[in-house]
């Protein structure tokens, strides 16, 4: 597989910085996003992020998701998250609606309704049953790197066990907090 750089957001640092790669064979488009600083964070949690505002952050990552959803792909996101949630959480399911208004599909699934299935141990995107990009994450939770992989029975698995947790996970509107 050979991947071809595409864009980077300018006003990043450069670190953990969103990027846009595309698959040369399949021409899927890989995304690698960017962890909020605390006080984007502690923000977004006081001033209630809303749709109202969409200018202030729209961004080319909600553009891609939106185009690729135009085209038909769906896109979906599933969170499995330990409860009470961490304020990373909290903020992240209050600016979910940001996801829903590019198209995505947003489900969570608390971690003390997914003991009995089997997880893949890293986050991860999966495309088109075939591509797997997984996140690899520090104990803090600082992005560290990604790996690929295209073999078939891994795809196999991880689409299994995503199927697993949307089926259990509750819609973005009816996980509240």
């Amino acid at each position: 597989m050979t991947l071809r750089f595409i864009a980077k957001d300018p006003n990043t640092n450069g670190d953990n910085c969103p990027t846009v790669w595309v698959d040369e064979k399949s021409k899927d488009l890989i995304i690698q996003g960017w962890k909020a600083d605390s006080a984007t964070e502690q923000e977004c949690l006081e001033t209630g992020n809303s749709p109202e505002n969409r200018d202030e952050w729209w961004n080319d990552f909600h553009s891609t998701i939106a185009e690729a959803v135009e085209r038909g792909v769906k896109v979906r996101r599933a969170r499995v998250v330990s409860e009470p949630l961490s304020e990373y959480i909290r903020y992240e399911h209050s600016c979910t609606f940001q996801n829903i208004l590019a198209g995505e599909e947003v489900r969570w699934l608390p971690r003390r309704l997914a003991s009995d299935l089997l997880l893949p141990g890293n986050d991860l995107w999966l495309f088109d049953n075939d591509l797997i990009r997984f996140g690899l994450f520090s104990g803090e939770g600082a992005f560290v790197g990604h790996t690929l992989s295209v073999d078939p029975d891994v795809s196999k698995n991880v689409s299994e066990a995503f199927e697993s947790i949307w089926s259990r996970a509750l819609p973005h509107d009816r996980y509240s907090i």
